[in-house]
């Protein structure tokens, strides 16, 4: 094989999809439209400590691939903290109620220390150098009559740059598809909701994590919000946080705006855990519905059923694309479809039909 594989995308499937082609010899290249890698894994930096503003956890349990994976890298995890009670936020004229869960009621969580960003950052270093071309948006992907493949795209310095690929790999979100333009024409992929594509998280970080000193674990669900859901978001050691999902709907953040946000969950922080958890050192915010590299303008619908992830089409064998174009993403596994074990099943999938036609 003269020509690359090409990955478009530099998420966990991407940037695993091209870690397991390398180790079995075949040539990468890994395009990716934003100025970092990870997708839809973000960890920043505050307080000395990394936060999680994406995926946060797995589940060792369930999940023998990430497992798996973070054991074969050497990365170290630690527990999620639930241990304590949990307050329930039912009425804006009641205070919260606190509740004792039962033993094993909740399914033990790992997390990875330095953020789920260090996973990303020790599968990037199993690949070559120069592997990953970022801030490269694939604008156009064509088939020749000789089965011959050419990926157009636009660089950060919007200059046009074209690739020859043996194959390629959309490591996307389906819904994202849709932005590139495909000759021959490319028909009948899913419409399927992004995961996270509607959503939003905050984290609000401290010098301590000050409620467990009051018997509280840091979890809590609320009918109130604007935070429907919360959990301790705080590293092994260091300093405290507390972060929540929203029911705020993507369209009602875009409306009230980022400061208004960030004020509400604070209210809401200092409503449930008192007043020092209304005055954080620090405040990390991402919505992910405005994120044009992650979301479709159809993800700011909130999803009414967990969606039924799996595999794009399978090509006919008459298809011109049969052999030629690859699915990998979350949202292309049908096991653990929106986690990072789904990511990495997809990674494994694809590699594995790659290698075979090798």
């Amino acid at each position: 094989m003269n020509q690359p594989v090409l990955i478009v995308g530099a998420g966990l499937s991407g940037l695993y999809t091209a870690s397991l082609l390398s180790d079995n010899g075949i040539t990468c290249k890994v395009i990716e439209s934003r100025d970092r890698i990870g997708g839809r894994v973000l960890s920043e930096e505050a307080a000395g400590s990394r936060f999680d503003l994406g995926p946060t956890w797995f589940w060792p349990e369930h999940e023998p691939a990430i497992t798996a994976l973070i054991k074969k890298l050497g990365l170290k995890t630690f527990t999620q903290h639930t241990k304590g009670e949990l307050l329930f936020e039912q009425a804006a004229d009641s205070p919260a109620q606190r509740h004792t869960l039962p033993a094993h009621a909740a399914e033990r969580s790992e997390r990875v220390e330095g953020g789920m960003q260090s996973l990303i950052e020790a599968v990037a270093k199993t690949l070559p150098a120069e592997t990953v071309e970022l801030n490269t948006t694939v604008t156009e992907i064509e088939m020749n009559q000789k089965n011959e493949v050419s990926v157009h795209a636009v660089n950060g310095d919007e200059e046009d740059v074209s690739y020859e690929a043996a194959s390629v790999i959309l490591a996307l979100p389906p819904r994202l598809l849709k932005r590139i333009s495909f000759s021959p024409e490319l028909t009948g992929l899913s419409d399927l909701p992004t995961w996270m594509g509607g959503q939003a998280k905050i984290i609000s970080i401290y010098d301590r994590p000050f409620w467990r000193e009051k018997g509280l674990s840091g979890q809590a669900m609320s009918w109130i919000g604007p935070l429907q859901e919360i959990h301790d978001a705080s590293p092994q050691k260091g300093p405290g946080a507390l972060f929540g999902f929203f029911s705020l709907t993507a369209a009602q953040r875009l409306e009230i705006g980022e400061e208004k946000v960030k004020t509400l969950v604070k209210d809401q922080f200092e409503r449930l855990y008192g007043r020092e958890a209304g005055q954080p050192v620090a405040l990390l915010y991402k919505d992910w519905a405005t994120d044009t590299d992650t979301a479709a303008d159809e993800d700011a619908l909130p999803l009414t059923d967990f969606p039924q992830y799996q595999p794009q089409r399978p090509f006919d064998v008459k298809d011109p694309w049969h052999h030629t174009l690859f699915f990998a993403g979350t949202e292309t596994s049908s096991g653990s479809g929106g986690h990072l074990e789904g990511a990495i099943r997809s990674a494994e999938r694809v590699a594995a039909s790659i290698i075979k036609l090798n």
